[in-house]
């Protein structure tokens, strides 16, 4: 089994966490919402073993990389919650990593992963922490340019494919003003992600290929 390498593990402003404990990275996360730097940082510090513990799981590579993205994506909605002294009585204080152990098992045992060629998402084209983020700056845009952005990006649907879409459900969009309302959307989405992941993940300032 091959562990799949991070680029961003080798970013300056990821490598510049590293001396931190688990417990100031977790602490700078929770403090610093607007900032995406932290959590990568715990992300290229235990993707490893968070990798390692999915693909023993015995799914198909695709269905691997696809749920190791949604654990992930569950770690980050839960590490805002998580607290070092959350530990059981009588014992030990909780353990990123043990608790990141916990948060796998409990992903790979309830998710339900569709099948093969119904997952869209590519590890080597969205590394989950960005996926995340993305994800999170999709929630804050308008909805019809949302659903135009996952249209194009996610089912690379044609501007006529989807200004037809929308015209049956009721949206007055011809195909020439499809092209418009997508740079919108990418200029809003590519606004709403934190300044750092932009700096990381996109170097010049362009959006991926593959959103999800």
């Amino acid at each position: 089994m091959q562990i799949p390498h991070f680029s961003e593990a080798n970013h300056p402003l990821v490598k510049s966490l590293f001396h931190h404990t688990d417990q100031e990275l977790v602490s700078l996360f929770q403090q610093h919402p607007e900032s995406g730097r932290y959590f990568t940082a715990i992300f290229c510090r235990y993707s490893p073993i968070v990798y390692t513990l999915i693909r023993h799981s015995a799914r198909a590579p695709v269905q691997a990389d696809y749920l190791f993205a949604l654990t992930w994506r569950h770690i980050y909605y839960e590490l805002g919650g998580f607290n070092f002294n959350n530990g059981k009585p009588g014992k030990e204080s909780l353990t990123l990593q043990n608790w990141l152990i916990d948060q796998t098992g409990y992903c790979i045992n309830e998710i339900e992963l569709p099948p093969t060629e119904a997952i869209h998402y590519s590890l080597k084209a969205t590394s989950p922490p960005l996926w995340c983020y993305v994800e999170q700056a999709l929630d804050q845009i308008a909805p019809i340019l949302r659903l135009m952005v996952l249209m194009a990006q996610t089912f690379h649907w044609s501007e006529t494919r989807i200004a037809a879409y929308l015209q049956a459900e009721g949206e007055a969009i011809a195909p020439g003003d499809v092209a418009n309302f997508l740079q919108e959307g990418y200029r809003m989405l590519e606004e709403k992600l934190p300044a750092d992941i932009r700096i990381i993940y996109l170097g010049e300032n362009l959006l991926p290929r593959h959103l999800a």
